[in-house]
């Protein structure tokens, strides 16, 4: 059985960082089975129940976070010169990352997770994963451009599958993709002879945004995330 050190279990689990939590224990509010625990470099089961100020925690292997993503941050897991998403999630774990991306100046639904495999599969252009865009352009859209991104279009990178556009006003529109290619929305809307002025991914599979404010996150439910692995087939 592979065991972990508390301190670390604790940081994983986002109860603080790592002189947060040996405050905490020096403090005696960490206990297991009622016994308190005392040093930091105690090693532990994954398994173990751990309580902090008798409040529960229990050790995930993965986690699953859905954010309402702001403009002004990049889809990645660190950069030195550019805030990225994994900033906004309120989690220690370093081996979080998004699943796929979004542009720096969209917003939206974008996953979070450490499921590696998940994420691939997700993102496998066979499962036919859709995503479902709000977009404002200019100048109007064609009044054919339903039926034009309807039909698979010629890039020079790739052949778009068929995507379901809904128009709003002349201007602005919901463009339903079953993939996510490299700045997607922003190219067919290109191809209809408009400019995207303004897009935000508002639902990633069957997940949407709800009442999530911008720059605001929330954790998967287990039914969630079992309907994601059924979807990509896990």
């Amino acid at each position: 059985m592979a065991m972990i050190r508390i301190d670390k279990y604790l940081a994983d689990m986002s109860v603080g960082t790592r002189s947060q939590i040996k405050k905490l224990i020096r403090e005696k509010r960490v206990t297991i089975n009622g016994e308190t625990v005392k040093k930091s470099d105690m090693k532990i089961s994954k398994e173990t129940i751990v309580y902090v100020d008798d409040q529960e925690i229990r050790y995930m292997d993965y986690e699953y976070y859905l954010l309402n993503k702001p403009a002004g941050y990049i889809s990645a897991a660190e950069d030195n010169f550019t805030p990225t998403i994994m900033e906004l999630v309120g989690s220690f774990r370093h081996d979080l990352f998004p699943v796929g991306r979004l542009d720096k100046d969209t917003y939206g639904a974008i996953l979070i997770t450490n499921d590696g495999q998940l994420c691939h599969n997700l993102l496998s252009p066979d499962r036919h994963v859709e995503k479902k865009y709000y977009f404002e352009c200019e100048p109007d859209l064609p009044l054919d451009a339903p039926e034009i991104l309807a039909k698979p279009i010629t890039f020079k990178d790739f052949v778009s599958q068929p995507a379901e556009l809904q128009i709003v006003d002349r201007n602005k529109g919901y463009l339903t993709l079953k993939e996510g290619k490299y700045h997607q929305v922003k190219r067919m809307i290109a191809y209809l002879g408009c400019q995207v002025t303004y897009l935000r991914r508002d639902s990633f599979a069957f997940l949407n945004l709800d009442n999530l404010a911008v720059g605001q996150y929330r954790t998967l439910n287990d039914e969630e995330v079992e309907k994601l692995k059924e979807i990509c087939g896990m």
